[in-house]
């Protein structure tokens, strides 16, 4: 099973202290590992890079998604599905065709994110924007910051509204338990070190506020061998499936309708010393007659509103040059 193939790659490099690149994609069944010297040119990303706040293009996209009523049927789906008590909370995602006047290794360069990827090879052609770091390892100390609720930021008391939201506090906190239950099984002494804080996201032509934790445990000596045991058994990452996470993820197989592919997989970097990771949200895939479709999703729960969530999943359809 790729998942083993992946965990023992990862921990050979992790226990030579060897510095590498990878990427896994989100059931498993892709994945690139590689030591960092010999990293093919097809393959670029930037690591917890400092924002450059450009802005110096007019970036239109043509989005075709898919209709609404498509959209309320999966919506009222896991609705019933929260009802029945079989989940609580599932990141609901689609594939939405666009146009735009870039080529993806343009938009790779002047795209502003924190976490960049394009990878391109015989069957995978994509680049991937995100702000969403998946967890970071320093000093014997593991981090994760699950990153749940968005805004927009030029409306009238943002800030407010979108921490005051039940909705968005459930969800958000959701999530922190699903991460603090996942570094619980790798790590001791779990903590959440900060709860809700706010960034600001360039998305464009406009300013997205987005909510996050930090959430930090205690890692065993010589975690570094261990390291591919500690990555898989996190992932799929909970900020993009759901709780109960195992349930959620066979909900959203059987509902959404495409493949996510590397999508909501994760990609990062260790250095020798340290360990930094992101989740692959705001993606573009290119496929073989050069059609670019954007993935995109938002959290469902009880308290869900369909026609928000339809327009959320459109609003992260963005180029933020």
């Amino acid at each position: 099973m790729n998942k083993k193939l992946i965990e023992e790659e990862i921990n050979k490099y992790g226990s030579l202290n060897e510095p590498f690149f990878f990427t896994i994609s989100y059931d498993f069944t892709k994945f690139y590992i590689n030591k960092i010297s010999t990293l093919p040119n097809r393959i670029k990303f930037e690591i917890n890079s400092k924002s450059k706040n450009k802005n110096k293009h007019q970036t239109k996209v043509e989005k075709y998604p898919i209709s609404f009523k498509e959209y309320k049927e999966k919506f009222d789906f896991l609705q019933n599905q929260i009802r029945e008590g079989n989940t609580y909370l599932l990141n609901l995602t689609a594939k939405t065709k666009i146009k735009t006047n870039f080529s993806l290794d343009e938009i790779y360069e002047k795209v502003d994110a924190k976490f960049k990827l394009r990878y391109k090879n015989k069957d995978d052609n994509f680049v991937c924007f995100s702000p969403e770091r998946f967890v970071k390892i320093k000093k014997n100390k593991i981090y994760t910051y699950p990153m749940k609720g968005t805004i927009d930021s030029s409306i009238s008391n943002a800030k407010a509204k979108i921490l005051g939201d039940i909705k968005e506090m459930a969800e958000h906190t959701m999530v922190v338990d699903l991460l603090r239950n996942d570094l619980g099984v790798v790590a001791s002494k779990v903590r959440v070190d900060e709860f809700r804080y706010i960034d600001k996201i360039n998305a464009g032509n406009k300013k997205l506020l987005q909510v996050s934790s930090k959430i930090s445990a205690n890692l065993e000596e010589n975690w570094q061998k261990k390291l591919g045991t500690i990555i898989t058994s996190m992932l799929p990452a909970g900020s993009i499936t759901g709780t109960p996470k195992k349930k959620t993820i066979e909900l959203l197989k059987e509902i959404e309708g495409y493949e996510r592919d590397f999508y909501t997989g994760i990609f990062g970097v260790y250095d020798g010393e340290n360990f930094d990771s992101s989740v692959m949200i705001r993606f573009i895939e290119e496929d073989k007659n050069n059609n670019q479709y954007y993935k995109s999703g938002g959290g469902i729960t009880c308290d869900s509103n369909a026609n928000l969530e339809y327009e959320e999943l459109l609003d992260k359809i963005y180029l933020p040059f």
